[in-house]
Order: structure tokens, then C-alpha cells, then sequence
């Protein structure tokens, strides 16, 4: 197992940011079923509970916005209601990410969304390096920027992916979520993005080898779509 003690480096803040299973909610019963090996062997259900998890993180987030009043014009008068001032913009990583950007999708079913291809290339000697193959992404100057992926394990990914985005965009504000994540991988996010407010379902302590999250859940875009050919 890697274990945290191994791969710290340095100490940093992991106090900000959400964690969805420090609270009794109804949230805990869809992590418990894609963690269970029996109950994610239906695909259909696996995608289900990572987009109502998405969901649920997304009316969190919705909660930090800014709002701004309107009138709306109903059968029988005016209303007066508070609607966000912006909408932000939602990313994923293909593929794993499809199923938990869906949730947030449902709840800013106004917003754009960006598309990232990125995957480890491993070398030689059992190391891994992030490859980023292709970008979509509509302008993200000034904009909240929301990373939706299902598995934060080393933070690489997502630490590279948003370096990019950043190299090129002027991001106003910038929030990751994740479905599991590894305190390591947190770490290793916090160190290089501290700005960046995290989202989680549920942290984790360690990882195999392989960067697997233990206990985690396994492979999620498997999971969610089947095997893929390496």
C-alpha cells in the first residue's frame, strides 16, 4: 500500500473544503452502493448514484454563489426571487467523469460545460506521467470553473488539467469535486492549487501501488462502461 506517511512532503491546509459523509444524509446510501462490489455490477445504477452525488454536491456549491433578485411574472401577480448572478462553467475528464458531471449538469442545466481527454502514460520503470490529449472548452475569463471527476487518487490529473486551463484562462474562481478521494491526492492538490475549494464524497487514507484508492471503489470508468482494451 502507499500510505500517507510515504508520500508527504510538506504540511497543508486540508481543513477547507466540503465533505459530503461527515454528515447523516441520504448521500451515504449512494456511496455505500457503488462502493459495494454486488450492487455496482449494475452499470445503469453505478452511473445513477455517481449523478446523484453530483447532484447533491452541486446544491452545496450552488450555496456559495452569488445571488442577484428578479421578478418573475406568474398566473396571478410578480414573484420576487433570488437567481445566481452567473452560471459557472463545468468541466470533466473523460471518461470516468460523465456519470458525476451529468449530476451537476441536472442542477446548472445552464451552464456550458468543458471536455478534457487526459490519461497516465506509464513508464519503464512503473512511473506515470499525466497526458493530456485534447481540450474543448468554452472561454473560461472570468468565469467559476467546476472540475467534476468520480476519482481523485493522486491529484495529478486534476492538478495538471487545471494548470492548463489556467496557462490559458484568467479563472475567477475554481472548485473540484470528487466522489472518493485520497487525503494524498488532496494533498497533492492543495499544495499545487491552494487557491482551488475542494468538493468530496467521501477521503480515503490509502492507495495501492498502482494508485488505486483503498477502500475506494475500483475502477469507475470500468465500472460505469465497461472494460476497456489497454
Amino acid at each position: 500500500m502507499i500510505t500517507l506517511e510515504r508520500l508527504r512532503t510538506k504540511s497543508v491546509d486540508l481543513s477547507v473544503f466540503f465533505v459530503l459523509n461527515k454528515t447523516n444524509t441520504i448521500g451515504n446510501q449512494f456511496l455505500a452502493e457503488l462502493r459495494d462490489a454486488i450492487a455496482q455490477q449494475d452499470r445503469l445504477r453505478f452511473r445513477k448514484n455517481q449523478e446523484r452525488i453530483g447532484e447533491i454536491l452541486a446544491y452545496e456549491i450552488s450555496k456559495k454563489l452569488k445571488y442577484v433578485p428578479v421578478e418573475v411574472q406568474t398566473p396571478l401577480g410578480i414573484a420576487a426571487v433570488n437567481v445566481p448572478e452567473t452560471q459557472p462553467v463545468l468541466g470533466t475528464i473523460l471518461r470516468a467523469g460523465l456519470p458525476f458531471h451529468q449530476g451537476f449538469l441536472n442542477f446548472f442545466d445552464k451552464s456550458p460545460s468543458a471536455f478534457i481527454t487526459a490519461y497516465r502514460k506509464v513508464r519503464k520503470n512503473g512511473d506515470f506521467i499525466i497526458n493530456i490529449d485534447h481540450i474543448a472548452t468554452p472561454n473560461l475569463d472570468g468565469r467559476i470553473f467546476i472540475l467534476c471527476d468520480t476519482m481523485l487518487a493522486t491529484g495529478q490529473s486534476i492538478v495538471e488539467v487545471c494548470k492548463e486551463l489556467m496557462g490559458t484562462y484568467e479563472i475567477k474562481e475554481l472548485h473540484i469535486a470528487a466522489v472518493i478521494a485520497s487525503t494524498i491526492g488532496i494533498e497533492h492538490v492543495k499544495a499545487h492549487l491552494p487557491k482551488a475549494h475542494l468538493w468530496i464524497g467521501a477521503i480515503d487514507e490509502e492507495m495501492t501501488s498502482k494508485a488505486y484508492i483503498v477502500p475506494g471503489l475500483g475502477d469507475a470508468g470500468d465500472l460505469s462502461y465497461g472494460e476497456k482494451m489497454i
